[in-house]
């Protein structure tokens, strides 16, 4: 069975009620639970914080526990080069997704330290980005 993993960082806990124009109006915990639901023969681990060390502690606990990872690092994607370095330590492919177009935001929002170290990046799909990295898994 494919295990799976999905990191999302700071303030993805509330997507569906944040800057709907942007992210949208459905919660990360529905979504996940109907993501689940499309893909039962994959085993889905999720996990959201606010606090850098707790997802770099994340990824290291993904080491043998896991086949792939789904990252949405939030602000994080875009200042941490703690968790970019993680990313590397754990010889585990990561799968970056970001809800909005990081490229047509802001300035700052266009550089990623953690997408050099994933496999790929996923940007501007919205909620589906998720579900084409799991399907990049299984097609993998």
């Amino acid at each position: 069975m494919l295990r799976l993993a999905i990191l999302n960082g700071p303030n993805l806990n509330l997507v569906g009620s944040r800057e709907q124009h942007i992210y949208g109006s459905t919660s990360m915990e529905s979504y996940i639970d109907s993501l689940a639901g499309k893909y039962p023969d994959i085993q889905l681990s999720y996990f959201q914080s606010n606090v850098e060390g707790e997802m770099i502690n994340f990824l290291h606990d993904c080491r043998g526990n896991v086949d792939g990872i789904i990252l949405n690092a939030g602000a994080y994607t875009h200042t941490s080069i703690a968790i970019a370095d993680a990313i590397a330590s754990i010889d585990i492919p990561v799968v970056e997704v970001h809800i909005s177009n990081i490229y047509a935001r802001e300035e700052f929002r266009q550089v990623s330290y953690t997408a050099a170290k994933a496999v790929g990046c996923i940007s501007g799909l919205g909620l589906q980005g998720y579900a084409l990295a799991v399907e990049y898994f299984l097609n993998k």
